[in-house]
């Protein structure tokens, strides 16, 4: 049987969520426990693969990156060989910042930040039409983000 985190443990993951750099004394005291049971919990939970990973997240448009899309990509041939082969080749592809495997009428979404749509434009045609096994994409260009949580609904 697998861990289930309790009403302590979610609470941690919360506060973690909004504030990664959270110092483990200011955790404990938001969670109302002593430091040292919170540094166990905490181990215990990232060792139990609950926390992926602790990250700043970043403001694109500071950076200078102006264009997010999604893009829809299908596949010439939807099989393991042919997936292998793109999911492959998308690690070389730093602009596709989200990947995920869909059901529907198109095998993936991507998710894709550059500076400006020129860029966008050779690096649909130039690196991503290009993958073998690429059979069409279909593009849609994010206007405005108006609402952005990393949190989960735990």
């Amino acid at each position: 049987m697998s861990y289930i985190p309790d009403h302590t443990d979610k609470l941690m993951l919360s506060q973690l969520e909004r504030n990664a750099r959270i110092s483990n004394t200011e955790l404990a005291e938001r969670v109302n426990l002593s430091p040292t049971p919170c540094l166990r919990r905490l181990r215990r939970l990232e060792k139990l693969g609950f926390i992926r990973n602790y990250t700043a997240i970043l403001n694109e448009k500071a950076l200078g990156l102006q264009v997010s899309a999604f893009v829809f990509v299908n596949l010439d041939k939807n099989t393991l060989e042919n997936s292998e082969i793109f999911e492959a080749a998308l690690r070389d592809l730093p602009e596709v910042t989200e990947v995920s495997v869909v059901a529907g009428s198109h095998d993936y979404v991507l998710k894709v930040i550059t500076k400006d749509l020129e860029d966008y434009e050779r690096f649909l045609k130039q690196r991503l039409a290009v993958i073998k096994s690429v059979a069409d994409l279909e593009s849609i260009i994010i206007l405005k983000q108006s609402m952005y949580r990393s949190g989960l609904p735990i």
